[in-house]
């Protein structure tokens, strides 16, 4: 029994019944509409955007390749920045033969506590420019993944919020239609009281 009343209240709105409003209807569809758009849209939105952040991570794997330098200074004292794939490692002076054969140094992150003259290894990209290395195969997957997943969410959010905006003004019209018949109707029931 208890079933049964909790079926009948659920699609009350959808039912023929004498004291259903358009308004009524009206706030069915669109929360038929908003629940919709937030499970296909959602999907998409977030497949799209794992999508594309895989995508611009294989990007960076293919347009950076390792090499092989020297430390030019020694990186014993120095303070980890915080900055790169690893909280240990600080930005130093390094020295590393160009595909011309020309001898070139820059500022890249390296391990500390590494002396001048150890063998590292730097990232460049396909400009011959130092940079950081790119996000292995996996945390790649991972964070597209995790990007997927906030774009869905931000996307059902806001689908939400424009549900309950459209839902918020269906109510501000039902109490200005409200309070117009109160104002038909109340003086005429208080004639009936005295």
């Amino acid at each position: 029994m208890d079933n049964a009343r909790r079926r009948r209240q659920r699609g009350w709105r959808w039912r023929s019944n004498p004291l259903r409003r358009r308004t009524d209807i009206l706030e069915a569809w669109i929360v038929l509409a908003v629940w919709t758009v937030i499970a296909l849209g959602g999907a998409l939105v977030g497949l799209a955007t794992a999508h594309a952040a895989d995508d611009s991570f294989a990007l960076l794997r293919r347009e950076r390749h390792s090499v092989p330098a020297v430390l030019a200074e020694s990186t014993s004292g120095a303070i980890p920045t915080g900055e790169g794939p690893a909280s240990g490692q600080v930005r130093a002076k390094v020295r590393w033969s160009a595909s011309d054969g020309a001898i070139r140094t820059g500022r890249a992150m390296v391990d500390s506590g590494r002396s001048a003259g150890s063998k590292v290894v730097i990232w460049m990209n396909s400009k011959g420019q130092l940079t950081e290395e790119p996000p292995a195969k996996g945390a790649a997957a991972a964070e597209a993944c995790l990007l997927g997943i906030g774009a869905a969410l931000a996307f059902a959010g806001l689908t939400f919020a424009a549900g309950r905006v459209a839902r918020w003004r269906l109510d501000q019209r039902r109490y200005e239609q409200w309070s117009r018949e109160w104002d038909t109707v109340e003086p005429q029931w208080g004639r009936k009281g005295t």
